[in-house]
C-alpha cells in the first residue's frame, strides 16, 4: 500500500516521501497517528504545503538553538556532590543532574541532549557535550565539588 508521508518517521522517511508499506502497518499505526495520508493528488499538493511550513520553522528553530548555542559556551556549572576525602563520590552525576543544574542557569535541556558517555564519579572538571540539534553540539564544563 502506498501512502504520503506527513511528518518525519525514523526508519521509513520523511514529510513528502511517497513510501510503500503493508496495509496493516499503515492502518494500524501511520493513519491513526497522523504520520501518513492515502496517496491522492489533493494529498500531495496539502503536503507540499505542510513541507515549506515545517521547513520554515525549523529554520527558524535551529537559528534560535544556534543562538542559544552561543551563549551555552560561556556557562561553567558547578554541582556539589559528597565524595570521601579521595575525591571519588559516593553516589554520580547523571545527565539528569547536569539538566537540573542547566534548568537552575535559565536553560530548559532533555536528558538526551546531554552526551556524557558514563555518570561523572569523581570531582573535578568535567567538559560535558550538549547536543542541540545533529549539527549543533556545545561543550560546557562541569565543576563538581563536595558538599
Amino acid at each position: 500500500m502506498q501512502v504520503l508521508l506527513r511528518r518525519d518517521v525514523e526508519g521509513l522517511g520523511q514529510i513528502g516521501d511517497v513510501v510503500n508499506v503493508k496495509p496493516g502497518y499503515a492502518r494500524n499505526y501511520l493513519l491513526p497517528r497522523n504520520y501518513a495520508m492515502p496517496l491522492t493528488p489533493g494529498n500531495v499538493k496539502r503536503v507540499e504545503f505542510e513541507k515549506k511550513k515545517h521547513e520554515e520553522e525549523r529554520k527558524l528553530r535551529v537559528q534560535e538553538l544556534a543562538g542559544m548555542a552561543e551563549k551555552l559556551k560561556a556557562v561553567s556549572l558547578t554541582i556539589a556532590a559528597k565524595a570521601n576525602e579521595e575525591g571519588h563520590l559516593f553516589g554520580s552525576v547523571t545527565a539528569a543532574r547536569i539538566c537540573e543544574a542547566f534548568l537552575v542557569e535559565g536553560y530548559k535541556l532533555d536528558e538526551k541532549m546531554v552526551l556524557i558517555p558514563e555518570p561523572i564519579k569523581e570531582l573535578g572538571v568535567a567538559d560535558v557535550p550538549v547536543q542541540l540539534t545533529p549539527e549543533i553540539t556545545v561543550t560546557c564544563k562541569v565543576w563538581v565539588v563536595a558538599e
